[in-house]
């Protein structure tokens, strides 16, 4: 059996050194995840009234009292499982990202590394403030627009496995749009896109975040539109700003820096 090219298991080193250590952060983002879990277990009652508050309150608007119902046996016990997770999720989202960023962070520049507190706390206080931003602005007027869609002939029981798929669902979506400008830092440093692009694009951006306000937000009103679109459009703003801060140093301009 020949051996294989010195060269050749030197190349192979530093992809399984990678592998290693890509290995390592994700076990350690799931121990993360799974200690998240367990602490937001122990509150599933009150996720539970998170879940049925935008309902409740649809009573003050005389929309008549909406009942919940579980259909199969299993049905509280997998609800209170996902509800866990996307609560655990946000809990261990801090150092989630904190192991996202050590294993990025051997391949930047020094002066880059000191950015890894504002990366890290940035990203989870962004995903956490688009999901509150939904919770608290958007998701009630939603609720009140669907459950008087048929302007109250028909009585409401709504499937709680249900609404907690569909809420869950929106408020990642919105948590998730509000990971633009951190989105914008990762594409300029890979070299995909830089702050002169995203500011020619502003007109096709602005229509792509009114085109998903109109989507997300069913009432036909204009005000919940923008309610949703602005907030998203001045994050893409936001991003732009980040994009030249985190542009794409030429190496002599590198050099010049480490000087």
């Amino acid at each position: 059996m020949t051996r294989p090219p010195a060269s050749a298991e030197l190349h192979s080193a530093p992809l399984f050194d990678h592998l290693e250590e890509l290995r390592k952060r994700l076990f350690y983002s799931l121990i993360f995840l799974a200690l998240g879990m367990v602490a937001a277990f122990q509150y599933r009652f009150g996720l539970i009234e998170l879940i049925k508050a935008p309902l409740q309150a649809s009573e003050q608007y005389q929309l008549g009292n909406v009942k919940l119902v579980t259909v199969n046996l299993t049905d509280q016990f997998l609800i209170s499982l996902q509800l866990s997770f996307w609560a655990g999720l946000a809990l261990a989202l801090p150092f989630i990202l904190w192991q996202v960023w050590a294993f990025i962070a051997p391949g930047l520049y020094a002066h880059e590394r000191r950015w890894s507190l504002p990366f890290v706390v940035g990203a989870g206080l962004s995903f956490l403030a688009g999901a509150a931003f939904g919770y608290t602005f958007v998701l009630p007027a939603m609720v009140r627009f669907l459950l008087d869609f048929l302007g109250g002939t028909v009585e409401q029981m709504q499937s709680l496995a249900n609404l907690v798929g569909l809420m869950t669902s929106f408020l990642v979506a919105f948590g998730l749009a509000f990971e633009l400008p951190i989105l914008a830092v990762i594409l300029t440093r890979i070299g995909l896109v830089n702050h002169v692009m995203l500011r020619r694009s502003w007109r096709l951006a602005l229509l792509g975040v009114m085109l998903f306000a109109a989507f997300i937000t069913p009432t036909p009103d204009p005000f919940n539109m923008l309610l949703v679109g602005l907030p998203l459009y001045a994050l893409y703003e936001l991003g732009i700003i980040l994009s030249r801060v985190f542009r794409v140093v030429p190496e002599e301009d590198e050099a010049a820096l480490g000087t």
